[in-house]
């Protein structure tokens, strides 16, 4: 269908020719387009001028019972046809006016919060509602349209179920009727589900149903959910929760665990020795006679009453055991045992479990070395421990895998303890390992005697002691590791030294020349440093957190530079000492210098006090260390360079541009200075150079005196155009008071 605002016209208008730069055009009868603007000419219209709906005390707040349908004639997707919903008025207005509320666009009405909490409590059974509809969305002018909803209170139906018994294998007509769930409002759907997933249905009217047999041994129990829902699959209330419990039947056999491989016994077995214990399985419901099993050995048959039995088996538990009649090596038996559920009464279920009886041999053989003598073997002294020396193998003829299992010890030619040995149960490999470091000069050579024995008792005629084997080895000399001038090391330094404090120094006694490389191990708190080739151990930082009275422990170690291998270590402990009287700061100005801001990678060199000053009493080394003002230590970074020099940069990225005062002290011994550095921190340009805020120049005119100079010249030009004007003036005065005959004859002609 065309629309109301679009109709094709076709004009017929005399052929009419244009002429243009380019083309002829000619016009005859053309299409003409019309386009009619809608109006806002059209009422809307509830689809019903009074609803009814029924709402059940449970219902949820927010959860639509009821959606309300309105129509408009005009133009679709324009504001006249865009319809907007709202409640007018509610009758009667307890327990509260706003029980109800409406969802403008849709239409959808549902109970309010507060309707919620005080629909349990109105004595009120039926609200009446007057509902508008208007168009023009939310503009305020617009048609509008009024009905009335009646809504009815009624009595929460939604209750828990009971749990359900459901026999397995039922032979009815499925789908098979099981409970009824109801939902007391109106405009109401169910929806089901169930945990696990299993064979239920639910239909319109809130009947349950099983759709086929069930089965315990596959599932014996459900859960089942149902919801009650509006139309767009709101839930109106929570789900309500049904337990379906499937009862058991004797429809399983029992069935017998599967035939291993035989079981072995050794011969000379006492009876009672368990064989193995037979655990049957039933499907049916566990603890139910359905799965009581119970058990009887059919073969071999007993020859003479209970003596004359190999085996027996407890009917409870299941357990084959030996009985009196001794068993043979060699044999091979096999058990048939009935498993019968119901407890083996008429009836029931049973099913033959086979059982396979190997005797075994008995441990009479004792494990032996291949190779008696293994060496000789050469170690170098410094052989790290834990080196594996030798590998030795031995061998044991028994079949039977727990008597092959052997120990192994070392019997004599170590009292020491320098070696030990490791191996795994079962290998028959053993391998002998240094434990602890080789001294030629103690001992040149070392002869093991490693022996094997059985892990299990031997039995039998003259099983004789344990073999042995025995392994030679010859220790090489090596260099020797360096050597300290002392074992400890011992320094004090008062708790107040700067970093850079020189506190002791490190050397080799070792007659052999070497090239050493120190460092230390274990400071923990990061206070000392150490010259990796002088040995001069300094402090690193301000000792901040230490004690008077504490010691602080760490560990040198020297190591040889050109063999990386050999090292030696010695303790290192500093004694913290009370901190001496601060002599009195000398302050010493420095000239200024200049760093930018933001920082870039430049600082500022601070020299110690030089020989000719007055400050300097020696030729230093010096230490420097920013002053004790938490603001200076937080912004600026001092770095040691030598002992003459240190250099000082911004710690922060971006500092304030101004001239700052750093206070830097300086140390020598027991002396101590203060260096006034001054830094002017200033922006900088892209070729590094400090931009400083021009002043005032001297001889220049303030913005006051240009001003009183211009007003004062203004003046004076005024007062002399004044002088001007009054001197004219007075002129010709004088001029027009003369009589006629003083004025001079024109020449006529």
């Amino acid at each position: 269908m065309v629309p109301a605002w679009l109709w094709l016209l076709c004009v017929s208008v005399p052929q009419v020719t244009l002429e243009t730069q380019d083309r002829r055009v000619l016009w005859g009868p053309q299409p003409v387009l019309v386009r009619v603007k809608d109006e806002n000419d059209q009422v809307p219209q509830f689809s019903q001028a009074i609803y009814r709906a029924q709402l059940s005390q449970g219902t949820r707040p927010g959860i639509p019972f009821l959606f309300l349908e309105a129509s408009d004639q005009d133009e679709p997707g324009t504001a006249n046809s865009d319809l907007r919903f709202h409640i007018l008025s509610q009758a009667p207005a307890q327990p509260s006016p706003d029980m109800f509320q409406l969802e403008p666009r849709q239409g959808a009405l549902a109970l309010s919060p507060k309707g919620s909490t005080s629909l349990d409590h109105a004595l009120e059974k039926t609200y009446q509602l007057l509902v508008q509809v208007k168009d023009m969305g939310d503009q305020a002018s617009g048609h509008q349209a009024i009905a009335t909803v009646e809504v009815s209170i009624i009595e929460n139906t939604w209750v828990p179920l009971e749990p359900i018994h459901l026999a397995e294998n039922l032979k009815v007509l499925y789908p098979h009727h099981i409970a009824q769930v109801h939902w007391s409002g109106g405009d109401v759907h169910y929806r089901l589900e169930s945990q696990p997933l299993g064979p239920f249905d639910v239909d319109a009217e809130g009947n349950l149903y099983v759709t086929r047999e069930l089965d315990t041994e596959a599932q014996a129990e459900y859960v089942l959910q149902v919801w009650a829902q509006n139309s767009h699959g709101e839930d109106y209330a929570a789900p309500l929760e049904l337990h379906v419990l499937v009862m058991d039947e004797n429809d399983n056999v029992p069935v017998c665990p599967p035939r291993g491989p035989a079981v072995r016994i050794p011969e000379l077995s006492p009876p009672g020795t368990e064989v193995t214990r037979l655990s049957a399985e039933d499907a049916d419901a566990p603890g139910s006679p359905n799965s009581h099993i119970v058990y009887q050995l059919l073969s071999p048959e007993s020859e003479d009453g209970v003596e004359g039995r190999a085996f027996q088996v407890d009917p409870t538990s299941g357990s084959v055991t030996l009985g009196a009649l001794p068993l043979q090596a060699g044999q091979n038996i096999l058990l048939l045992v009935l498993a019968m559920d119901l407890a083996g009464a008429e009836g029931g279920f049973s099913s033959t479990c086979e059982v396979e009886v190997e005797v075994t041999d008995i441990n009479d053989h004792a494990p032996e070395f291949t190779t008696s003598q293994i060496g000789p073997i050469s170690l170098p002294e410094d052989v790290e421990p834990g080196t594996l020396v030798a590998m030795l193998t031995a061998t044991d003829a028994d079949l039977e895998p727990a008597f092959r299992l052997m120990d192994f010890a070392i019997e004599r030619g170590d009292t020491e303890g320098t070696f030990d040995l490791d191996w795994e149960p079962d290998s028959g490999r053993v391998g002998l390992r240094l434990c602890k470091n080789l001294s030629y000069e103690a001992a040149p050579s070392h002869k093991v005697v490693v022996v094997v024995r059985s892990v299990a008792e031997l039995v039998g005629p003259g099983p004789g002691p344990g073999a042995t084997a025995t392994v030679t080895v010859l220790v090489e000399r090596v260099m020797p590791p360096p050597k300290l001038d002392q074992e400890r090391y011992e320094a004090s330094v008062p708790i107040s030294a700067p970093a850079g404090s020189l506190l002791l120094t490190i050397q080799s006694s070792d007659p052999i020349s070497r090239s050493l490389r120190f460092s230390l191990v274990n400071d923990s708190e990061g206070w000392l440093c150490i010259e990796k080739v002088s040995g001069e151990v300094r402090t690193a930082q301000s000792l901040q957190g230490a004690q008077p009275g504490d010691t602080y422990t760490v560990l040198v170690e020297a190591q040889d530079t050109d063999e990386p291998r050999l090292s030696t270590s010695a303790s290192l402990v500093i004694h913290f000492l009370k901190a001496p009287p601060v002599p009195a700061l000398t302050p010493a100005p420095v000239p200024s210098r200049y760093l930018c801001t933001p920082r870039q990678d430049h600082g500022v060199i601070v020299r110690g006090p030089s020989k000719d000053s007055d400050l300097a009493s020696g030729h230093g080394p010096y230490s420097f260390a920013l002053g004790p003002n938490p603001t200076v230590q937080r912004d600026w970074r001092l770095q040691t360079l030598n002992g003459s020099h240190a250099y000082l940069t911004l710690a922060l990225h971006w500092v304030e541009p101004r001239e700052h005062i750093i206070p830097v002290v300086v140390s020598h011994n027991a002396q101590m200075w203060q260096l006034l550095v001054r830094v002017i921190v200033c922006r900088c340009n892209v070729e590094g150079q400090c931009m400083r805020k021009v002043g005032r120049m001297k001889g220049m005119p303030t913005k006051l005196s240009a001003v009183g100079i211009l007003v004062g010249t203004l003046l004076a030009i005024g007062i002399f155009l004044i002088l001007i004007f009054t001197h004219w003036t007075l002129s010709r005065k004088k001029d027009l008071d003369q009589p006629a005959d003083s004025v001079p004859l024109k020449a006529t002609v």
